[in-house]
């Protein structure tokens, strides 16, 4: 395998195992509404609230899949919503973990997009052989 097909497949997976790495972080967050001596109705209702943020970042990732130039401005979007609402410009930690990765999600997705599709295929036929 040469050098080549090597950094176009680690920028084909890296926004992709990134991102699915990066919800599921999230996801552990939405634990924290399972407190003793509350219904079900309200655990049910909260854990959903609480994983909305991942179902729009599941929703991102099924489309940057395909397109990955669209998918990676959806990221960086999204990025700079999160950072408004979550306010994680306050804390330079809260940005770090919250919108940073989404952000370098994003640009993964646009540096894989970029690659023309012409050079992407024939370098990955020519090394298959």
């Amino acid at each position: 395998m040469n050098a080549d097909t090597k950094k176009i497949d680690f920028f084909y997976w890296a926004p992709r195992v990134l991102a699915i790495v990066f919800i599921c972080f999230l996801a552990l967050f939405a634990l924290d509404v399972f407190i003793p001596g509350k219904t079900l109705g309200y655990y049910f209702v909260a854990f959903f609230m609480h994983l909305i943020p991942n179902f729009v970042l599941a929703g991102i990732l099924v489309v940057a899949w395909k397109h990955e130039s669209a998918g990676g401005l959806l990221f960086l979007f999204t990025a700079i919503f999160f950072t408004l609402f979550f306010k994680t410009y306050l804390l330079l930690p809260h940005f770090i973990i919250v919108s940073f990765p989404i952000v370098l999600i994003g640009i993964l997705f646009l540096a894989h997009g970029s690659l023309p599709s012409k050079t992407y295929s024939s370098l990955k036929r020519l090394y298959r052989r």
